[in-house]
């Protein structure tokens, strides 16, 4: 019976292993990061590739192109960097191409899938289509304009102050986002718990205080396809060395 017990219990933990595995895998390379010194004080710096592991979502998701990566939307969920960033500035663009579209970017995240929402503990910058308010109107009432013109929120448990409130929410206050089809250009400036958003040209948005404060990067499939091109990381120097602000690493 021991020896029974024994085998099941190793069998248990194997399987378990394999599916973290399978989760975890490999996917593609997509975007370039590059240290501070890289990008301002040698600007012909090539960069390195991030290389990007799917958590639950497939792969037949995501199809890298160069510059340029294509997202089916389906299954909800997000694929994670290989590595952990801390303070840093991203750009990057995308566009939605169905009406309603829903995805984002989530900063300092924990790269682990809720079972019930699909999504991970980060601080999410949101990519919603223009349409997304008359698409989900609550009690026929439409959502507020704003909520599609990059709100920035922890999401997942990950709390933040809001400088534009709407709840805990933060909202732009400018309403800049392109619709279906156009391409938006964001920047995305995180030091030390405060993310700073730029939409298409104008920072709109910030927020700060977040409970974490260098995790993964989440790119997020929420139902929609849509496109990402052009994603930098600009790596910043470190910040203080505080353990309750770094997520577990994977």
């Amino acid at each position: 019976m021991k020896t029974y017990i024994s085998i099941l219990i190793i069998f248990s933990f194997l399987f378990l292993g394999i599916q973290f595995a399978v989760a975890q895998q490999k996917l593609f390379q997509f975007g370039v990061e590059k240290s501070f010194d890289e990008s301002i004080l040698n600007g012909k710096g090539k960069g390195k590739p991030i290389q990007w592991f799917d958590v639950n979502t497939s792969d037949t998701t995501w199809k890298a192109k160069g510059k340029l990566l294509q997202n089916s939307g389906n299954p909800i969920g997000v694929v994670r960097s290989e590595k952990m960033y801390e303070n840093f500035i991203m750009h990057v663009e995308w566009r939605h191409l169905e009406k309603g579209g829903n995805s984002g970017i989530f900063v300092w995240c924990d790269a682990k899938a809720d079972p019930n929402s699909r999504l991970p503990m980060g601080m999410e910058v949101q990519m919603l289509e223009l349409d997304w308010v008359n698409q989900h109107a609550v009690n026929g009432q439409q959502q507020p304009i704003a909520y599609v013109h990059g709100e920035l929120f922890g999401a997942g448990g990950m709390t933040a102050s809001p400088d534009n409130p709407r709840g805990v929410r933060s909202k732009s206050l400018e309403n800049r986002c392109l619709g279906v089809g156009e391409w938006n250009k964001y920047t995305v400036v995180c030091v030390d718990g405060t993310v700073k958003l730029a939409v298409n040209g104008k920072f709109v948005n910030s927020i700060r205080l977040a409970s974490k404060r260098k995790g993964y990067l989440c790119l997020e499939a929420e139902g929609a396809k849509m496109e990402f091109r052009n994603l930098q990381i600009i790596e910043l120097e470190s910040g203080m060395d505080r353990p309750e602000f770094v997520v577990d690493a994977l």
